[in-house]
């Protein structure tokens, strides 16, 4: 009965109903008496049944309960109730885009190079800064700059005007805090900062909203992360990817506490800047750098040495009995 109840609720609790609300009335009285005897004895061996209504499921009851139902809803759903959960172990400094990937507009470069780089831009909303992105002084909504592009009315004096206020976002805010803040603040874009104050990245709502869903993209999921395949279980990987992206898009297991690229990743093992042709073992993976680029690991050649064999399913007809 159970099993078929899990499988076919509605058309079983509906009809169900009808008879337990039949004999609910008759027997409560008894149920009534039971219960006071129940608790009572509960009391005697110190335990108060009242406090249980009151207790919450903890996150890993929760993620019991995602697994247990994955066969009633498709992974996807099943994946991003899980993703939801894990909001509360990742903070906005695992996933912004570190300082020196960051892009903007110094107002002190010429104006051909600042249209330039508004025109060329990824996204929609870039810092806006004199020479350094430590003396940000706003934040500028693109959509609003190309409007006055159009018409022909945008110079030095326009786009100043066009300049919000910028947002800053402690580094070790959660990720579902930070999300109910960008609802509070109306913001999207925010300037992740560490406690000395000094800008150490940026993150957005399409950046959270992606830990949530996965990327926005058709695209295979090593592409533009600077992930190539060169043989079976080996990859060409940038030292500047995020060791979660790289456990996401190929299902490792790359410790994440700690660092949060594979270059610092690498240097935090081997402790010293190393060379060229250098290898090293990480659990399961065997790292050889490939090309070293102004003190840091460039590239890197990456070896799964135990993957996990894929499970192939057994057709009905070819099971055992």
């Amino acid at each position: 009965p159970k099993t078929l109840a899990a499988l076919k609720p509605e058309k079983l609790a509906y009809p169900s109903a009808f008879f337990y609300t039949l004999i609910a009335a008759p027997m409560y009285p008894f149920v009534w008496l039971v219960n006071i005897f129940s608790n009572t004895l509960l009391r005697l061996f110190g335990v108060h049944p009242d406090l249980g209504s009151e207790l919450e499921l903890s996150p890993e009851e929760l993620r019991a309960v995602v697994h247990e139902a994955e066969r009633f809803m498709p992974k996807a759903h099943s994946d991003m109730l899980l993703n939801i959960l894990d909001l509360e172990l990742v903070s906005v400094e695992d996933i912004m885009v570190p300082r020196n990937e960051v892009t903007g507009i110094d107002l002190n470069d010429d104006w051909n190079e600042i249209v330039h780089q508004i025109t060329h831009s990824q996204r929609t909303r870039i810092p806006v800064f004199h020479d350094s992105i430590d003396n940000t002084i706003g934040v500028l909504h693109l959509r609003k700059v190309l409007n006055l592009f159009s018409r022909d009315e945008l110079n030095m004096k326009t786009l100043k005007s066009l300049i919000l206020p910028t947002y800053f976002i402690p580094e070790g805010t959660l990720l579902t805090q930070q999300l109910l803040n960008f609802k509070d603040n109306r913001r999207r874009t925010g300037l992740v900062v560490d406690e000395y104050g000094s800008i150490q990245g940026l993150v957005t709502m399409e950046d959270i909203l992606e830990e949530i869903v996965g990327r926005f993209t058709t695209d295979s999921p090593t592409r533009n992360l600077g992930i190539h395949k060169t043989e079976e279980n080996t990859y060409l990987i940038d030292g500047n990817t995020h060791i979660r992206e790289i456990n996401r898009a190929l299902k490792w297991k790359l410790p994440v506490k700690g660092p949060k690229t594979l270059n610092g990743l690498i240097l935090e093992h081997m402790e010293i800047i190393p060379q060229t042709g250098t290898s090293l073992m990480i659990g399961q993976y065997t790292i050889e750098i490939t090309r070293i680029t102004n003190n840091a690991v460039q590239t890197a050649k990456v070896t799964n040495t135990r993957p996990e064999k894929k499970k192939t399913k057994i057709p009905k007809e070819a099971k055992p009995a």
